[in-house]
């Protein structure tokens, strides 16, 4: 019996050595990663609308446990950096067809980029540092609202939208191409709704006159000279199938783009802040069009392609159908509005960028000028080159794109996501090119490639 009871004992004695041996040896689980304060942000955003539209307890409880986390939370995190499923969509857009150990290149690039703001956080003091912080997020999370708004109308067309903000944000315009009923006027129509801004529709015919759309000077009997303002005196211009009126008619817009007035007569007036004309053409016709000028093109920040929606996105067409339902029936939400997106435009100019950034900038406008300085073998079909509000506007549309991530700085990685939108407009091409199918995007491309990355 004593020797029963013995051998029990060292048998219990081994499984519990065992036992502690494997609970030692057990690797512990990998620690979950933690939330950036704009990822907690946008999830605190989205159970307020979930909880507000279904209500349920469960939903409240995680929101008060996001808010605690949230405010517990007091440093920005490059989401683009962080999110690497979000880095590499957002690479793909830019690099057209690249293999996956090339995406695994470019996501190590984002990582070594996140050291270039170093020079920026010594350029503010903290207290500023941290008001430029909560002042960004804010901003950031009232664009995912906006976003949230449009999407209520517009289904899919994600690079088109954000394409919008940047341009809104940079005090840009936009020249949209697309195939009739792609949404092109539901768009802006919908942001219009959205910011609380006012609203006009031109549509350019032949037989369109400039006073048509600036007004005239009038007289009338016992009243006088005095001025009837026309359409283009309201925050949100559309400007639709604007190649099929006369290049005259066309140029009327531009002193409203560049100078943000219009010539009345003699007399010049301010057209109402922020000032933001999209304009469309249709890529189809081309009798009864009429080219735009260069000069005229270059007034555009960005230049946006929409196509077709994919089969998923038309059923949620069918199911929306804005044929059936009149505009006002979506209850579309005001998030914004005219003061404060003329606020976020000056927040978008204290984003810092770094002198190398600044030389990136140069160097990709340079090499649509120089191929030949860079290698890029598609350059011999390019006859004029980007000009310096081509810099410009890579300069301020980085800008956009980082208040949109919600971050206080820029890195090449934003660069490169708007170089398309900046420069497809900008390259002019030779006879050659065309004859040969050559398109600005290929151009692009190859720049982005051989333009080493700061």
């Amino acid at each position: 019996m004593q020797k029963w009871a013995m051998a029990e004992k060292r048998g219990k004695g081994s499984q519990s050595q065992a036992s502690s041996a494997k609970s030692k040896a057990a690797p512990k689980p990998a620690p979950k990663p933690k939330a950036s304060r704009l990822d907690l942000l946008r999830r605190k955003l989205e159970l307020e609308q979930e909880l507000l539209e279904k209500g349920g307890a469960d939903r409240q409880k995680e929101l008060d446990k996001v808010e605690k986390e949230y405010e517990s939370t007091d440093t920005v995190v490059d989401r683009a950096i962080e999110d690497e499923p979000s880095l590499t969509e957002s690479i793909a857009h830019v690099e057209h067809g690249s293999s996956a150990e090339n995406m695994k290149e470019l996501i190590e690039q984002a990582h070594q980029q996140a050291a270039l703001p170093s020079e920026a956080q010594s350029v503010l003091s903290p207290g500023q540092k941290k008001s430029l912080q909560k002042s960004v997020l804010a901003y950031c999370a009232l664009f995912d609202k906006v976003k949230f708004e449009v999407g209520k109308l517009i289904v899919g067309q994600d690079l088109a939208v954000k394409g919008m903000f940047r341009a809104l944000i940079a005090d840009g315009h936009v020249l949209v191409e697309g195939v009739p009923g792609v949404a092109k006027t539901t768009l802006i129509r919908a942001l219009a709704k959205t910011t609380q801004c006012s609203f006009s529709r031109i549509q350019f015919t032949p037989d369109l006159l400039p006073t048509d759309i600036i007004g005239i000077s009038t007289y009338q009997e016992g009243r006088g000279f005095y001025t009837l303002k026309g359409p283009i005196f309201n925050n949100f211009i559309l400007a639709d199938e604007i190649n099929r009126a006369p290049p005259k008619v066309q140029s009327a817009l531009l002193e409203s783009m560049a100078e943000k007035q219009a010539t009345i007569a003699k007399e010049s007036f301010p057209v109402p802040l922020p000032f933001f004309t999209m304009a469309t053409q249709n890529p189809l016709e081309n009798v009864g069009t009429y080219a735009l000028p260069e000069a005229q093109i270059d007034r555009f920040l960005f230049k946006l392609y929409m196509g077709y929606p994919n089969i998923d996105e038309e059923e949620r067409i069918l199911k929306s159908n804005l044929s059936e339902h009149a505009f006002d029936q979506f209850d579309i939400k005001p998030i914004l509005s005219p003061d404060l997106i003329i606020e976020i435009q000056n927040l978008a100019k204290q984003i810092y960028v770094d002198k190398k950034v600044e030389k990136y900038i140069v160097k990709l406008i340079d090499a649509t000028r120089t191929p030949k300085k860079y290698g890029v073998s598609l350059g011999k079909y390019v006859e004029f080159g980007a000009s310096p509000r081509g810099s410009i506007g890579l300069f301020n549309a980085a800008k956009a794109e980082a208040l949109l991530l919600g971050q206080t700085y820029v890195t090449p990685h934003h660069v490169k996501t708007i170089a398309h939108d900046v420069l497809r407009h900008r390259l002019i091409l030779s006879y050659e090119g065309q004859a040969e199918g050559i398109k600005t995007e290929q151009v692009i491309d190859e720049i982005l490639k051989k333009v080493p990355v700061p």
